[in-house]
């Protein structure tokens, strides 16, 4: 027996049958999401239709606007519901998910609070990371307008064919989520005050949807159990300090949100201030959610979906046959692999490309940069109409030199569109750099990627050479119609006296064991940071060393917010120390010899010295090999050190273009 049959077993939501149980959960999309009038583009629609055809059982897609009374403006975009064109619009997202026996809620929200800044909230509080800037308090009548707006917009989402709608949310620290918590809530009227209080719009959102749109159109909550919150803009790793809700108070709302009549509850965690819980990268163990989301379904009788680090089958499917969870929700993952699902349930798990929590392609994009949110791994995700896979352009032959992570996507990409495809790689193993990655205890998602490629390949039919490092003739003899270099690079060795006696990055992931009790690692980027968390994980003595005034937040590499907001906040936890504007001077054998912005210099004892100071490109062949005269492609960290993101994007683009 397939034991993840149990993810095909249909349930239901009200009076309302979902066919399984894998949910698309929310996530603002942006950019390439919208046209200019405010709708659902042809790109949107197609990929929710991907998704519905991979076979998710519910899709919810990022809120939709409902106010355009009260808040100056709206971060989410022109997407108001009440917009006609943006109607028309759902109608067709709606009829073509249902072509797939998938159905659709619509998440409509109440506002954005003080996240953003200029938009109102429950009371006058700072704006997120905008600490000179307060959030103006809403008015009573303000929040009743509100609360008219998305009843409205509920009417509206029936119309459009929705087979129900999700409250957005008590969850992130958005508008609803303040105006339900105390330490953002401090109102003295009819919102404020008790936890009913505080939940009273909440209630009056149910009551006054049901009777508009009849007890039989189902009404849902986004609903963050617990904040992991010790104060603005800053989080609780382990939740002991909490200010927001606590886990107790996140049940107990759950009971009563059943009783006002909500069909289901979406639950999560977190805020924007306790961001690594809100949108919880690598470091975060798979399936935390599940202990908490099963608290919450003890107590109540309507579905509970849990999301947020859930893509880890076995716990899922497990957390399902005892009645801890109803069904899962993925949101990152069905971004890496719309056929996610369907692979699951026909016991194919080794084929589902995984998500790696990176937090690259959706988050930074979306949250950090303004960009449409993609995925690191899927350069397709999300923008699959303008970025899709083009069909080979004749009989032709791909040589791809480097079998890394960006040498792997470059063949892949090659052999999809048909082409022969030959893959030259020097050592005797593929995956490079990212084995190593791969290896801390944090980060199973990098080698289970890394096997993903390798089967991918073997099953297309690449032909690789292992131990073997191509010349000029070697790439001749292969007669190839284009090249793709994607030689990657080498770890930096700056004349720094003593710096040999150092271990090397590299080789301190793949050999700990050499790795005395006391560390100081001298770079305080990811890949520093991150040897320097697993050691200290282990109970070591940790020193990082950064010539900057920061840790992770070099160039381009430099790490999305939740990823460089739960590290910082683990070593203060495990007792790591960072030394920022600090420059190495000398590896003795004591230590290192440091030198402060200030000229003051500093032994450093260590057992031992770790020298993780970056990498550089490769040789350059492609001006080597000119002389072949066919198009030559350098890609990844071939053309500068980058991330798992840019090695990918880059290579696909490449190979995608030939």
């Amino acid at each position: 027996m397939n034991k993840y049959e149990v993810f095909s077993k249909p349930y239901q939501i009200g009076k309302v049958e979902i066919k399984n149980r894998f949910t698309v959960i929310p996530m603002t999309m942006g950019g390439l999401a919208y046209d200019e009038e405010g709708g659902f583009s042809d790109n949107l629609i197609h990929y929710f239709e991907l998704r519905a055809k991979g076979g998710f059982g519910l899709i919810i897609p990022g809120a939709a606007t409902t106010d355009y009374h009260v808040d100056p403006y709206s971060a989410l975009g022109p997407n108001v519901i009440t917009n006609k064109h943006w109607q028309e619009r759902a109608k067709v997202l709606v009829d073509t998910v249902h072509q797939y026996g998938t159905k659709i809620f619509c998440q409509l929200t109440m506002g954005l609070g003080r996240n953003y800044p200029g938009l109102p909230g429950p009371s006058e509080n700072p704006v997120w990371r905008n600490p000179d800037q307060k959030s103006p308090e809403l008015t009573t009548e303000q929040i009743k307008q509100k609360i008219a707006d998305m009843i409205e917009g509920a009417v509206v989402a029936k119309e459009c064919g929705y087979d129900g709608v999700e409250m957005h949310a008590m969850h992130w620290g958005y508008l609803l989520d303040q105006i339900g918590m105390a330490f953002y809530n401090r109102r003295t009227d009819e919102y404020g005050g008790s936890l009913e209080n505080r939940l009273r719009a909440a209630k009056e959102l149910v009551e006054g949807i049901h009777e508009k749109c009849g007890r039989d159109f189902p009404v849902g909550m986004r609903l963050g159990l617990k904040t992991y919150i010790k104060d603005y803009d800053k989080a609780t790793l382990t939740g002991e300090e909490e200010v927001g809700r606590t886990l107790e108070e996140g049940v107990e709302i759950a009971k009563l949100l059943e009783s006002y009549g909500y069909d289901f509850l979406d639950v999560d965690t977190g805020t924007y201030d306790s961001f690594y819980y809100a949108c919880p990268p690598m470091y975060n163990p798979q399936g935390f959610m599940i202990p908490l989301a099963a608290k919450a379904k003890a107590v109540t009788n309507i579905p509970i979906i849990a999301g947020g680090r859930m893509q880890d089958y076995d716990l899922a499917a497990e957390a399902i046959e005892k009645g801890e969870i109803d069904a899962v929700g993925l949101g990152r993952p069905s971004l890496a692999d719309p056929d996610y699902p369907n692979k699951v349930m026909a016991g194919e798990v080794e084929k589902v490309r995984p998500c790696i929590g990176c937090n690259m392609g959706c988050f930074r994009r979306c949250v950090e940069t303004g960009e449409p949110v993609s995925c690191a791994v899927n350069p397709q995700a999300a923008r699959e109409l303008v970025m899709g896979l083009k069909p080979g352009n004749g009989d032709k032959k791909v040589v791809v030199v480097g079998g890394g992570i960006a040498g792997m996507e470059a063949a892949r990409t090659s052999a999809l569109r048909g082409y022969r495809v030959t893959l030259f790689e020097k050592s005797d193993h593929l995956g490079g750099h990212v084995v190593e990655a791969g290896a801390h205890s944090f980060k199973s998602e990098i080698a289970k990627l890394n096997e993903w490629y390798k089967r991918e390949l073997k099953d297309l039919g690449v032909d690789i050479k292992l131990d073997h490092e191509p010349c000029i003739n070697c790439i001749k003899k292969q007669e190839a119609d284009a090249v793709i270099l994607a030689t990657g690079t080498n770890e930096s060795h700056p004349n720094i006296p003593g710096l040999d006696k150092a271990v090397s990055s590299l080789d301190a992931i793949d050999h700990p064991e050499k790795l005395g009790q006391k560390v100081v690692i001298i770079g305080g980027g990811l890949v520093g940071c991150e040897i320097a968390l697993d050691e200290a994980n282990h109970g070591k003595s940790v020193t990082v060393v950064e010539a900057l005034d920061d840790i992770m937040a070099a160039g381009g590499a430099g790490a999305p917010y939740p990823n460089r907001q739960m590290i910082v906040d683990l070593f203060e936890n495990k007792g790591v120390t960072v030394l920022t504007n600090t420059k190495l001077v000398e590896v003795t054998d004591e230590g290192a010899l440091v030198e402060k912005t200030d000229g003051s210099k500093e032994l450093l004892k260590a057992d031992t010295v770790v020298s993780a100071l970056g990498f550089r490109p490769a040789p350059n062949l492609k001006e080597e090999w000119k002389e072949l005269n066919i198009p030559m492609y350098e890609v990844g960290d071939a053309t500068g050190a980058g991330t798992i993101l840019k090695a990918i994007w880059d290579a696909y683009d490449a190979a995608n273009s030939i």
